[in-house]
């Protein structure tokens, strides 16, 4: 099966070879879909620059070559050098029926696969999960299972924040109240609560003060008794995380935690490696990096602080540590940082540093997937009422009850109801974050993500319970549906064509990190549907081939966005 924008990038990069010699064959061929006709291609252009020569004269030379291929059913020069292309019903027919019977679908694995490291969620130890968790959490899970689908090895990292001066007083805010009763207030979820009271006691005790940094020199200096009980509030904490992540069908695990604590023992063999290297120098007291190309408002030189002048090491060595550690131990081909855009300019320069030490090349490449923010209705930043973040089980909460209130009216089986309403409500609450281009902000708003219209998860799951309604009135299984797909009608063409574009839309995330690709392209998908079934009747079809050959292609549908919703992580109700 052949994504049909790759088919036709294939076809002018003969044509070009063709008409004007081999040595511009890789020219970019700029296919694009067109509303005049399939697709269009802007490749004659730029090449008639190149040859001197007027683009329409060019574009005429190869529309003649592609309308003798078996693909291409039309080809024809449309403004100052445009080639309309038009795709033959035969060839998108013949496509999609070998799409059916592909256990894929048509998305091709990478070759070669990578290694790729994921550093995605990354919550604080004894700090609830808040609404900005969301996406760094979803966004990244969706990137891990389209590069595992696409054959990539994946190494998802949950960098949590599980080490520094506030364990002094978590510990000793934990100690007071005895541990019995700090374990029951953690599991109970009460986390923030928990941060709070120490946090109120460290400014207000000047005892418990000293006390707290008696207790992080103790736990620095490895001091048992201090380890236990911090190994104790990290454990209570992760099961809150993994309850979260269980709601929201995330795969994350505790074998995927990559914490600070972890990278604490690399910290000075870091910085004795960039001093070595005159990377890292003292000034003032610090030891810093000084990238290229980063200034501050006066255009003095910015600098990365690598190890403080009191000797502490803040989050950009750990950054660092974790650099060389992925690439060196976990022998990473790739990393990709899912994190707020607002660390852009210090990933920027930690990714400059790496590269100056080395253990960032050409071959050997970091990114940072930067993230949006969640904004209310008033585009200011998503809060409560009081001001404080919003936590993500009271969101999730909110996203299910009210998606109950959706559904309330169509099922009497009130366990049903509630099952079907926590798969639209965190479908809904997913997918209307995952649909937006992860750097974009957007405001959080419930009744419209929870309408069944429209690019909303509930639109695309109704569009999946539909076509299993479909094949539950015929009598039969949709897997045994298996053509050949014939089209007699605009609809089903059109529908037929935009499927053959599923491998495309996955590897597009791959790329870039983008799930909203993949989501944009499933919308596309459940609304040519929805034409085709509105016009094309499928079980009252005219005769049993159309009636076989649109239960196929509803068929592949179903297929096609089963497997593209599990992608982005979005549950999927059998009836809606």
């Amino acid at each position: 099966m052949t994504d049909p924008q790759q088919a036709l990038a294939r076809l002018v990069a003969a044509a070009l070879a063709a008409a004007f010699g081999p040595e511009h064959a890789d020219a970019d061929p700029l296919i694009r879909p067109s509303q005049f006709a399939d697709y269009q291609s802007n490749a004659a252009l730029p090449l008639a620059k190149r040859l001197g020569r007027a683009p329409r004269d060019v574009a005429t030379e190869l529309a003649v070559r592609l309308g003798d291929s078996e693909e291409i059913e039309t080809a024809e020069v449309s403004g100052p050098g445009f080639i309309n292309l038009t795709l033959h019903d035969d060839w998108i027919a013949a496509e999609a029926t070998g799409q059916l019977g592909d256990d894929r679908l048509g998305v091709v694995p990478a070759n070669p696969p990578q290694r790729v490291v994921v550093d995605y969620s990354s919550p604080n130890v004894a700090r609830e999960m808040h609404v900005g968790h969301l996406r760094t959490t979803i966004v990244g899970d969706s990137v891990v299972r389209v590069l595992e689908y696409l054959g990539h090895s994946v190494i998802r990292a949950n960098h949590i924040g599980d080490w520094g001066t506030q364990f002094g007083m978590l510990l000793e805010h934990l100690l007071d109240v005895g541990e019995e009763a700090a374990n029951a207030q953690l599991a109970a979820g009460e986390i923030n609560a928990f941060y709070q009271a120490a946090n109120a006691k460290f400014k207000a005790d000047p005892s418990f003060a000293e006390r707290s940094r008696r207790r992080v020199v103790a736990l620095q200096a490895g001091d048992l008794e201090t380890l236990r009980l911090w190994t104790m509030l990290i454990n209570d904490t992760k099961k809150y995380y993994n309850t979260i992540y269980a709601r929201l069908g995330v795969t994350l695990t505790d074998a995927d935690l990559a914490p600070e604590s972890f990278y604490n023992p690399m910290l000075a063999d870091v910085c004795d490696e960039l001093e070595a290297k005159g990377i890292a120098v003292i000034s003032d007291g610090a030891l810093c990096a000084f990238p290229p190309g980063f200034t501050g408002r006066d255009g003095s030189p910015l600098p990365l602080i690598l190890r403080k002048s009191d000797g502490g090491y803040g989050y950009a060595t750990t950054d660092m540590a974790a650099i060389r550690y992925r690439v060196r131990e976990l022998h990473a081909d790739r990393l990709i940082y899912i994190v707020g855009a607002e660390q852009s300019q210090h990933f920027e320069m930690v990714f400059a540093v790496a590269r100056q030490a080395g253990w960032l090349t050409d071959a050997i490449t970091a990114e940072h997937a930067a993230i949006g923010l969640v904004t209310g209705a008033d585009r200011k930043r998503f809060r409560t009422r009081t001001g404080s973040s919003v936590k993500l089980s009271d969101l999730i909460d909110e996203a299910v009850e009210r998606a109950e209130e959706v559904i309330k009216d169509r099922y009497d089986d009130p366990e049903l109801r509630a099952q079907i309403a926590e798969a639209v409500g965190i479908g809904a609450l997913k997918y209307a974050d995952l649909s937006v281009a992860r750097d974009s902000g957007y405001a959080l708003d419930f009744d419209r993500m929870l309408a069944l219209t429209g690019n909303t998860g509930p639109y695309l799951q109704y569009a999946t319970a539909r076509i299993r309604s479909i094949f539950r009135r015929a009598g039969i299984e949709a897997a045994s549906a298996r053509g050949p797909i014939g089209l007699t009608e605009d609809a089903e063409r059109a529908l037929a064509l935009q499927l053959l574009g599923f491998g495309a839309a996955v590897t597009q995330v791959s790329e870039h990190a983008e799930p909203h690709k993949l989501a944009g392209f499933l919308f596309d998908t459940a609304s040519a549907f929805t034409a085709f079934y509105e016009n094309c009747p499928v079980l009252q079809a005219p005769d049993e081939p159309v009636r076989r050959s649109r239960l196929a292609l509803s068929a592949l549908t179903l297929r096609v966005l089963l497997a593209g919703l599990g992608l982005l992580g979005i549950p999927v109700p059998e009836r809606m």
